[in-house]
Order: structure tokens, then C-alpha cells, then sequence
């Protein structure tokens, strides 16, 4: 948090934060005070900001298990690829920092220093287990709230399945910084909606991305990543209950539903990383 606090403002007046009372509390000039969690995360919510749609525990926890079996790491890859500009790495909406680490892993130097990494995400959760990362500042914020990051400060802005407010993002890139999200396709484990009842993923969402950012960030690449998958049941039960459709099934039903798949389920990761750049 210290390597980390010169990117970060005050949530309610936008001021600069600073390390205080013996390293365990920010705050900014206007006299605002946030602590630092046990755990080692802080909480820069800001007075519009919402917490309701943040990953529970369960989500969080089934979020660590599926990734860590590695069946994303072709998106970890591509993303430690894209994110070349030199500095600091910011992913919003970055659950358990799973693919924050893999590109600060990725970026490490000839040296053993990494770049400073901040996890931003709306769950207290989330933040927790980011925090567990020497090398992350973990901040609870919400991605449709002005972000409590400094303006031109991020070289790398980072975004997977999670939401981004255009303004707030061009705002904290600096000149020729990078914004690396990625974006459904809707084959993405399209197999798996005939077993369990899955939201559907619209098509178009990775152009959709980068005309939202018309004007303010340039296209540089589209990358499309894929692989094929097979996954045990309970892999079907964490991939479900680690995203958006663990708010609209039930935990039992899920439970269910996997007791009764086969040993593997064969499925397909479709995912599309677009990579924009800020003007210099």
C-alpha cells in the first residue's frame, strides 16, 4: 500500500492520499481517514458508489478455485502480452487479482522488482484475497464511481468480464497507456447452457468496447483466445458460481445439476482481449 499510495486519491474530495498514523491509515490534506484492514486492503468508496452487485464470499472463493486450475491461463498469457507499457498495472474489477499477479509475474524484472499492481474491486471479499499479494494495492471502489486513482497516473488499466466507465478510464491512463479488457464471445462455454440454465452473451461486445472509447482511446488489436475445456462438476459448479449467474441460481440447485454430469464435460473458452491505447 505504501509503494502504491501516490496513485491513490480521496474518494470524497479527490485530494492525494498519503500514508498516516504509523502505516495503517491513509489519508488526504482535507483531513478524510481510511483504514487499513487487517487483512491489508482499504476501502476508498466514495458516497455514490455501490456495493450490492460485488462478489459474495462463495463467488470470490469459487473464483479462486477455477482459476487456479489453470483453465484461463490462455487469457493470463494474452494479457501479460498486451500489457507492455512500462508502470503501474491497475485492474478494475479485479476479484482475487488472479490475472493482476500473472501479469505482474509476466513483467517482473531482471531485477525481481515487479511493477506496482492496484486491484480495484467493489467487494470486500475480493479485496481480501488480493491483498494476500505483497506486491498489490487492494482497494475496495466501485467501477462506476470515479475511481480513486490519481488522473494520467496507470500505464496498464486491466479489465476481464467487468465493467468500465469510459471517462473514469480514459482519465487515469497516461499518454500511451494501455486499456486491456476482455469480452465474452457467444460461443464462451456455450455447451454448458444445455446442463445448467447460463445467461446468454450477446454478440459484438468486444466492438461495442472499442466504439465506446471512440475518440478518446485508438484501437490497436483484437485478439481472439480460445481453447477447448473439459471440466469435472464441481469445475461446472465454481465456473457458474463465480460470475454473474451465481445471483440468479440457486446454490442447491447448482449443486444438483453437477452431481449428476459426467466425469467431463467438454466446453470451449471464446474470449476476444481488445487492447486500446491512449493518444500521446
Amino acid at each position: 500500500m505504501a509503494a502504491a499510495v501516490d496513485l491513490l486519491t480521496c474518494p470524497h474530495c479527490r485530494a492525494p492520499l498519503a500514508v498516516v498514523q504509523a502505516g495503517r491509515v491513509l489519508g488526504c490534506s482535507a483531513g478524510h481517514r481510511f483504514d487499513i484492514a487487517r487483512q491489508g486492503y482499504v476501502s476508498l468508496l466514495g458516497p455514490r458508489a455501490r456495493t450490492d452487485t460485488g462478489d459474495t464470499a462463495a463467488m470470490v472463493t469459487a473464483r479462486e478455485r477455477f482459476l487456479g486450475r489453470g483453465h484461463y491461463a490462455p487469457v493470463t498469457t494474452v494479457l501479460a502480452e498486451q500489457a507492455a507499457p512500462v508502470g503501474p498495472v491497475v485492474e478494475i474489477g479485479a476479484g482475487p487479482g488472479h490475472h493482476l499477479r500473472g501479469v505482474l509475474d509476466a513483467r517482473r524484472g531482471p531485477d525481481g522488482e515487479s511493477p506496482i499492481g492496484v486491484a480495484l474491486d467493489s467487494s470486500a471479499a475480493a479485496a481480501r484475497r488480493s491483498a494476500s499479494d505483497p506486491r498489490v494495492a487492494s482497494v475496495v471502489a466501485d467501477a462506476w464511481s470515479p475511481l480513486p486513482v490519481v488522473d494520467a497516473g496507470v500505464a496498464v488499466a486491466l479489465s476481464v468480464f467487468a465493467p468500465r466507465d469510459v471517462e473514469e478510464i480514459t482519465r487515469i491512463l497516461r499518454p500511451g497507456g494501455r486499456l486491456v479488457a476482455v469480452t465474452p464471445e457467444p460461443g464462451h462455454l456455450a455447451e454448458l447452457r444445455d446442463v445448467v440454465p447460463l445467461l446468454a452473451v450477446d454478440a459484438g461486445k468486444s466492438e461495442r468496447l472499442a466504439d465506446a472509447f471512440a475518440g478518446r482511446l485508438e484501437l490497436i488489436e483484437r485478439i481472439e483466445v480460445t481453447a477447448d475445456l473439459a471440466l469435472t462438476p464441481a469445475d461446472v459448479a465454481d465456473v457458474v458460481g463465480m460470475g454473474p449467474n451465481a445471483h440468479h441460481l440457486d446454490a442447491a440447485a447448482l449443486a444438483a445439476v453437477a452431481d449428476g454430469l459426467p466425469e467431463r464435460t467438454p466446453t470451449r473458452l471464446a474470449v476476444t482481449v481488445t487492447v486500446l491505447r491512449k493518444p500521446t
